[in-house]
């Protein structure tokens, strides 16, 4: 369980679905940490300190725990989870069910769903020729994955209870209007259960910095 004393920072942007999946996973847990956003759309040597020593590959998200960095999304996923003894770290079982699903998010839907929403909302000129139907296609097929699985009626994709693994499958999803696709009923319905869970915030309120009075 989360110590008193624990000391956590989380830097992000309201811009990346990865940061996303971070910060609504500590929005959910209610692990109290301090934020701080950093501009993507800074050249990464020029982002500033701690964040540029302390983030290995100069991305978002980065979270310092108790002076320890983490970074890659998924990573610290699996270290909140096992940091507050809940969203699938129950039991050595349950946390093999949601690694199954936070690699095959890496691999699959983590791979196409950013780079559609970028090639048809942000720099649609650094995408080639045919980049974007074949990014599609491997959007229809992972999301065909995700409504086939949920076809069984359970609440979220491990059970009835959610876990970090919804947390990574959804971060993107709630761009779904730039990437330009839409989601199909279960996954729409599933999506409708995360954002009732307690203190779900959308990208933009959750990791936008609150401008000064």
């Amino acid at each position: 369980m989360t110590d008193m004393q624990d000391q956590i920072t989380f830097y992000g942007n309201a811009d990346s679905g990865h940061a996303y999946k971070v910060g609504l996973m500590l929005a959910v847990s209610g692990v109290a940490h301090a934020y701080q956003s950093i501009d993507i759309g800074q050249p990464r040597h020029l982002r500033p300190e701690p964040f540029r020593s302390l983030a290995k590959f100069g991305e978002v998200p980065l979270l310092v725990h108790n002076g320890v960095p983490y970074i890659q999304s998924d990573a610290i996923l699996m270290h909140l989870a096992e940091h507050t003894g809940g969203f699938g770290a129950e039991s050595p079982l349950r946390m093999a069910r949601v690694r199954e699903w936070l690699f095959w998010e890496a691999n699959r839907l983590g791979m196409c769903l950013p780079q559609l929403r970028a090639a048809r909302s942000v720099a649609p000129q650094d995408y080639p020729a045919g980049a974007v139907d074949w990014l599609q296609s491997r959007f229809d097929i992972d999301i065909a994955k995700l409504e086939t699985e949920l076809a069984d009626g359970r609440a979220f994709i491990i059970d009835d209870q959610p876990t970090i693994a919804d947390f990574s499958l959804c971060g993107y999803l709630f761009w779904a209007d730039a990437a330009e696709v839409v989601p199909p009923p279960r996954v729409a319905a599933w999506l409708q259960r995360i954002s009732r869970l307690p203190n779900w915030q959308s990208p933009e309120s959750l990791l936008t910095p609150l401008l000064a009075p």
